[in-house]
């Protein structure tokens, strides 16, 4: 049987319960504003993690662009997420914010931390792709939690429409910022 949670718990106990899928802890720090600043330290820790699980990225310079990336991404994707879930496919009970998107989507990057153990050799692919999907099952937790959802197949469906609207728009910045193709002489 679960424990009675506090309130607000502690902030390695938040990620935690958030790597361990708990929508209680989804619930909570949709709840709490004051969880917008440990949201964006759990993405911090997760691109630092990844960056150094790549083994090929430790460097300061490095770990300030998988820092950049992953925040700019963060709320990105937060904001279309809200566009999507609230405005395009919202639930009978729907009712959310940008900032519980941010918050809820922030702690859903705690799986992965994990990729920090990508620096084991040989593991290291399995480690990232272990980390890959159980980020997009918290990130499926947080979107139905966040956006007030019955169901898991509407988070999933936000969730889908969301990496495909990301998809469409990364195909159409590279294709406006590659170098054109050198012709063969």
């Amino acid at each position: 049987m679960e424990q009675p949670r506090p309130e607000r718990s502690g902030f390695v106990e938040r990620i935690v319960r958030a790597a361990k899928l708990e929508t209680a802890l989804y619930e909570e720090v949709e709840a709490d504003p004051a969880a917008l600043g440990q949201a964006m330290v759990v993405v911090l820790l997760a691109s630092v993690s990844a960056s150094v699980g790549s083994a090929g990225g430790t460097g300061i310079g490095a770990l300030v662009t998988f820092a950049g990336v992953a925040l700019a991404a963060w709320y990105i994707w937060a904001a279309l997420i809200y566009f999507i879930g609230t405005r395009l496919l919202p639930g009978p009970r729907t009712e959310a914010d940008v900032g519980q998107l941010l918050r809820t989507i922030g702690f859903a990057a705690a799986p992965g931390c994990v990729r920090v153990l990508g620096v084991i050799p040989v593991v290291g692919v399995v480690v990232f792709f272990v980390a890959v999907v159980w980020e997009l099952m918290a990130m499926v937790v947080a979107v139905r939690q966040a956006l007030d959802y019955d169901s898991t197949g509407r988070a999933i469906g936000v969730c889908a429409v969301g990496w495909l609207v990301q998809l469409v728009v990364l195909g159409i910045l590279l294709s406006l910022f590659s170098p054109p193709p050198v012709a063969a002489a």
